[in-house]
């Protein structure tokens, strides 16, 4: 556990990594609603009710699957140098001052 130090985790997700599937999500659950008005239009709210629900609990489990795979794939780990790292950070004014530490 005492060489985690020398990694970094970086996540480089963006707004635009996951735009597209937003999009993709909003448009059908218009297309859901859309025809859930369609049925309510011919007198079956039962069904106009369920056709939004199934189609809600159909599709939350794959929207969270492709947001949480996007999100795997845009986290890195990096190996950093120690000598490097410490040559880069700035001294402290600060004399009591240390640095965050993972707890564990």
């Amino acid at each position: 556990m005492s060489n985690i130090s020398r990694y970094r985790l970086v996540c480089t997700l963006s707004f635009g990594d996951i735009y597209g599937q937003i999009i993709v999500w909003l448009i059908v659950i218009f297309l859901s609603l859309a025809s859930a008005l369609a049925l309510m239009g011919a007198s079956k709210p039962i069904y106009a009710i369920s056709v939004v629900g199934l189609i809600l609990v159909l599709t939350l489990p794959f929207l969270l699957f492709a947001f949480v795979t996007t999100l795997l794939n845009h986290i890195e780990l990096n190996a950093v140098d120690p000598a490097a790292s410490r040559s880069k950070t700035p001294t402290s004014t600060n004399p009591n001052q240390r640095p965050v530490q993972a707890a564990g």
